[in-house]
């Protein structure tokens, strides 16, 4: 859901969009952090934020790091 949100974001546009891992931490709704793959050796960090349910909001992209790999660690940031 947040893929048209990342390619504009990155100017970039991805062939290749797969959720790899992805770690939780619950604040007023709940952060996401995940790990995906956008090219055979190229993964990006992603931090998206979904509000409560009540809310009624879709999942928004908070921040994303870039030139990852497949073993760099998924962290909080």
């Amino acid at each position: 859901q947040v893929k048209p949100q990342f390619q504009s974001r990155a100017n970039t546009n991805c062939a290749v969009f797969t959720a790899i891992e992805y770690k939780t931490q619950v604040v007023a709704g709940t952060m996401y952090y995940i790990k995906v793959q956008v090219s055979n050796a190229e993964y990006v960090h992603l931090k998206v934020f979904q509000s409560l349910p009540q809310e009624n909001v879709g999942p928004s992209l908070v921040d994303f790091q870039t030139g990852k790999t497949r073993d760099d660690p998924l962290t909080y940031f």
